[in-house]
């Protein structure tokens, strides 16, 4: 019975040696888990990408671009541009034949000269009429006449009275007939409305063109102005004033100033976007109405 414990001590010291070596053992794994767990050290002097810049793009335009289109029905009887001429406010374009309106305005015009004459006529003969009528009420008065001459004299005043009034009517109609067709006459003549180039001409001599029909497209070659869209985020960056860099798609490398005369104050709801409209500064020998631009922005942040 006294040797039995022996065994069993020694069973027991062996456990706790046991596990005191297995108790060593997880320091080290955490401590390798530790050094794996460090985040890597960024490599010195590597650069940071910057945003990259919104380019927008639209078209160069100017204010004043207009097809003439004739106003009246007629033969186109003559040109006196081609396209690419310059030209001045007022200048004269091309003609439609007017012989016939011509025609009719000279008849007018004799009409209305006869018309006046025969009103100055009609007024002297009732300055003379007016006269009779006051000496004749005199006369009745002083009982020279009758009452019936009296009364005769005061009513061939009224007559011619009547008639200077009608032909006051009649000249005033003859001078409107002849503003009317003074006015049809300058539709025959096709002038320029404002200093540009003649972009296109649509017709030549000969043809018979009706009201409506296109003749010349006429465009103003300043000032150029740039019109584009920005996204909604740009509301509130760009404004009046704004200075920008266009580039012309077709020359790139010729970078023009320009600055915003117009944003739209509303958004539009289908593409999210604003328009604004900017106009050019300085030299822009090489741009052209109709050319594609490109405006570099700053991404808002």
């Amino acid at each position: 019975m006294q040797k039995s414990w022996r065994p069993a001590l020694l069973a027991m010291f062996g456990v706790t040696v046991l596990l005191s070596g297995c108790s060593s053992s997880p320091t080290v794994a955490g401590a390798s888990t530790t050094l794996a767990s460090k985040p890597v050290a960024e490599t010195p002097g590597e650069p940071s990408i910057a945003p990259a810049d919104y380019i927008a793009s639209g078209p160069i335009v100017v204010e004043n671009q207009i097809d003439l289109s004739a106003q009246r029905d007629g033969v186109v009887a003559e040109i006196f541009v081609e396209t690419g001429a310059p030209v001045k406010k007022g200048q004269l374009l091309g003609r439609l034949d007017d012989r016939q309106l011509t025609a009719e305005r000279d008849a007018a015009s004799a009409k209305m000269r006869s018309t006046a004459a025969d009103l100055k006529n009609w007024e002297a003969g009732a300055q003379v009429a007016k006269a009779e009528r006051d000496r004749s009420e005199e006369m009745w008065k002083a009982n020279i006449i009758a009452k019936q001459q009296e009364e005769k004299a005061k009513y061939q005043y009224d007559a011619t009275e009547f008639e200077v009034e009608r032909q006051r009517e009649d000249l005033k109609y003859a001078q409107q007939t002849l503003q009317s067709l003074d006015l049809e006459l300058e539709k025959t003549r096709i002038t320029a409305p404002f200093d540009g180039v003649v972009a296109r001409r649509y017709v030549q001599v000969g043809q018979e063109v009706a009201k409506n029909d296109r003749l010349f497209w006429v465009s103003a070659t300043g000032p150029l102005r740039v019109k584009f869209s920005l996204p909604e985020a740009y509301l509130g960056r760009v404004r009046k004033g704004t200075e920008l860099i266009v580039a012309a798609s077709a020359t790139p490398a010729e970078i023009h100033q320009a600055r915003v005369l117009l944003v739209s104050p509303v958004v539009d709801p289908s593409s999210d976007t604003i328009d604004v409209t900017a106009e050019l500064r300085g030299p822009s020998a090489g741009l052209r109405p109709g050319m594609t631009a490109n405006i570099r922005l700053q991404k808002p942040q």
